[in-house]
């Protein structure tokens, strides 16, 4: 009866000592549980911050995404429009020009004949120089009068001529910087 009575007052220190044990392990459980816990707890704030963040740059991007397509547009339609007010210019200075060219061929053309008049009347009045001096002394003065004044005309003709010239180059030359601009548009992605 002792003999039992030991052993089973052993086996119950036994199981006492194992209950102990078992105790410590499920308290330690408990303690790296609630560490789990916590540090998961931490991870979904981070990660509900993170979403919220990038959400909110999302919206920003599409906010300067579409403000940039707007500018683009914007500079895109300005464009056409200067485009369009220089190729009406550069027609308006085109045509100005042939026409003073034409002008200026038909006073050429006066002008030479002019000349041969004068050239006539010139050897007309050496035959009669004996007969008619004073008479073609007079004409000649007043032919020299008319050639002088056909003479600034022509010079105001040219000097026009000149103005006009200037101007369809400068035309040009915005022409020329509008198409290099218009192939770098064309060269953005966005533009396309």
């Amino acid at each position: 009866g002792v003999f039992m009575y030991n052993h089973l007052q052993q086996k119950v220190r036994n199981a006492e000592a194992l209950a102990q044990k078992y105790k410590q392990q499920q308290e330690a459980l408990s303690a790296q549980l609630q560490v789990v816990y916590e540090h998961r707890s931490r991870l979904e704030r981070s990660l509900q911050k993170e979403r919220g963040e990038h959400k909110k740059t999302k919206e920003d991007f599409l906010v300067y995404k579409l403000e940039a397509q707007e500018a683009l547009n914007k500079e895109k339609q300005d464009s056409m429009n200067r485009y369009g007010a220089l190729s009406s210019q550069h027609k308006i200075l085109k045509n100005q020009h042939e026409d003073v060219k034409k002008q200026l061929l038909d006073l050429q053309l006066q002008h030479n004949s002019l000349k041969l008049e004068h050239r006539k009347t010139l050897e007309t009045h050496s035959q009669k120089y004996a007969q008619l001096q004073q008479e073609k002394d007079s004409e000649v003065t007043n032919l020299q009068d008319t050639v002088f004044k056909l003479r600034e005309e022509s010079k105001l003709l040219r000097k026009a001529h000149q103005e006009v010239h200037s101007q369809l180059l400068s035309a040009q030359t915005q022409m020329e910087e509008f198409r290099q601009f218009k192939e770098a548009l064309q060269k953005m992605p966005s533009f396309k």
